[in-house]
């Protein structure tokens, strides 16, 4: 029998190692050497001019929108379907997230109704490579130019992702990346702002260390952040940094295996990549005619379990959440279906390709097929 994970953090010696060597320098803060290595070799992997290490994806986002100047009587475009991490921040500023609906093949914001949501207000877009397949970035780049607008890449959860020969999180004016535990490469916490601003990359900087000034003793000029990741964070982030191309292998592997028990499966249907994109397969997703196999989500989620097969639901739509109901507005259709019949499967990269396979003839047996 198969020990099978659904988004477990791949650790070993190296991380160890790394840490022990943070420990012994005795720099376990927000000071060390690790953490500017760690950033300079990100945005070396990104090809972008500046990277600034954060607390998390959450923290990146927040910054990223506070930077470009994002606040009150403003207008944030938005997936519905996305974690709620990536709206938050836009109320943490005082601004309104605005809801569009989703691509029904890539589950990813839809453009076409990014134009119908553009307002006097609209500031910014944000957009969301969700489990890590890339948005239509082309075509919500030209829209945002059109506009004026500002665009936000949630790369949380697609670091390795390419759109058209550039990674995700470096098409936009600002990319955030999340190391939470459960992602690609984990700190621990802690997340990542890409950029080729290096101007505003120096702010963000300053800000996210309490906005502290250079005099001496404690000055500061402006309302900071403790955003700061630790060397601890960093040295565990360069060790798993180390490792990215053996995880991305893993997963694009988990991907093929998964698309192979599935081909010619007519109740399954696979998120779609765009032309020239490849996703990173964060979680590998799909949804499920859960009226022709008779069958809910939940009710398929226990048949796995029984096996001893973690999954995961689809994100909720978040304007049915308490705090977002006010915001709803408009239809939602795309984001209701891929919520009521889409399934997250084992993706960690502690699996082995058997235990994907088992995974997945396991899905079919309990579908019927």
């Amino acid at each position: 029998m198969f020990d099978i994970y659904l988004d477990s953090p791949n650790l070993s010696d190296l991380e160890k190692d790394y840490l022990l060597r943070a420990v012994d320098s005795n720099f376990v803060s927000t000071l060390g050497p690790f953490v500017p290595e760690f950033e300079e070799k990100f945005a070396k992997y990104l090809n972008v001019n500046s990277c600034v290490s954060v607390q998390s994806g959450t923290a990146a986002i927040h910054m990223a929108l506070y930077e470009l100047g994002i606040g009150a009587g403003d207008e944030v475009i938005v997936p519905a379907i996305t974690f709620v991490a990536t709206v938050n921040p836009i109320v943490y500023c005082g601004a309104t997230p605005v809801f569009v609906d989703v691509d029904a093949n890539t589950w990813n914001i839809d453009p076409e109704k990014i134009k119908g949501a553009i307002t006097s207000k609209t500031k910014a877009i944000i957009v969301v490579h969700l489990y890590g397949n890339p948005c239509d970035m082309n075509t919500i780049m030209k829209i945002a130019g059109e506009h004026g607008l500002y665009v936000i890449e949630d790369a949380t959860e697609s670091l390795g992702a390419i759109y058209k020969g550039k990674y995700t999180g470096t098409i936009g004016h600002m990319g955030c990346f999340s190391f939470n535990g459960n992602k690609i490469i984990t700190t621990g916490g802690g997340g990542m702002i890409a950029t080729n601003d290096k101007k505003r990359a120096e702010h963000i900087k300053y800000l996210v260390n309490q906005a502290r000034d250079n005099f001496p003793g404690y000055h500061h000029s402006e309302i900071g952040f403790n955003y700061r990741m630790t060397n601890l964070e960093a040295a565990l982030g360069l060790a798993q940094f180390e490792r990215l191309d053996e995880f991305l292998s893993k997963k694009q592997l988990f991907k093929k295996i998964y698309k192979d028990v599935f081909d010619g499966i007519e109740v399954i249907e696979l998120q779609k990549e765009y032309t020239d994109a490849i996703s990173s397969s964060w979680l590998f997703s799909i949804k499920i005619d859960t009226k022709k196999v008779k069958k809910t989500i939940p009710e398929i989620q226990d048949k796995l379990k029984d096996r001893e097969i973690p999954s995961r639901r689809i994100f909720k739509p978040i304007v049915d959440m308490p705090p977002y109901l006010k915001y709803k507005r408009g239809n939602y259709n795309n984001s209701y279906d891929i919520y009521e019949r889409g399934l997250n499967l084992p993706s960690s990269t502690l699996n082995e390709p058997e235990g994907i396979e088992y995974t997945a003839k396991s899905l079919l047996e309990i579908l019927g097929i």
